[in-house]
């Protein structure tokens, strides 16, 4: 192709100086040929042409194939954009599934933990009770003891103070008397 192009850039001069001297022999002669118009027409297309064809054949695939070149870079750049982006797709996908049942664990985990504190709360609660009560009960018992202790001192000291009484009103100075000399007669018998 490119020998023909050659070829004919080569016999292009000629062929055009050719058509210029038939064209002036024609106007010398007087005759004007539509033949002569139409091959130099048809001359001048095929070299246009051709001309035309040699710089697109000689400029287009380099343009065509860098361009292609360009595209398949980008398809394959967008593939691998494509798959990273899948991937991370499918690992939030899988995080997501993963964070429910860690949710539901942690729930789970919760729901147990708090059950465990209601129990000891509750053990707890009872134990301070048993406690109260038992320090209720103790006290009331020493409560009561303080209490019976006190009315028998108190019911004591008034049985001694009406008997004194009583023991007052019946005696007279001659049965004190007699009294104290008993009481004195005793005391020197057991020395």
């Amino acid at each position: 192709m490119k020998r023909a192009l050659l070829l004919l850039f080569l016999l292009f001069p000629l062929m055009t100086a050719g058509m210029a001297a038939a064209q002036e022999a024609s106007r010398t002669s007087g005759e004007t040929s539509g033949e002569a118009n139409e091959l130099l027409k048809w001359a001048n297309f095929l070299i246009l042409a051709a001309g035309l064809g040699y710089l697109i054949a000689k400029n287009l695939p380099p343009f065509f194939r860098s361009r292609t070149a360009e595209i398949q870079k980008g398809i394959a750049e967008s593939q691998k954009i494509k798959r990273d982006a899948e991937a991370r797709a499918g690992e939030m996908e899988a995080r997501l599934a993963a964070l429910g049942g860690e949710i539901e664990k942690y729930q789970t985990n919760a729901r147990a933990e708090m059950e465990q504190e209601s129990a000891r709360i509750r053990e707890e609660t009872t134990r301070h009770v048993e406690k109260l009560q038992h320090q209720a009960e103790q006290e009331i018992q020493t409560a009561g003891k303080l209490a019976r202790n006190e009315l028998k001192r108190y019911a004591g000291k008034l049985a001694l103070d009406l008997a004194e009484q009583r023991i007052r009103a019946r005696l007279d100075k001659s049965a004190e008397n007699g009294l104290v000399e008993d009481f004195v007669n005793d005391l020197g018998s057991q020395n």
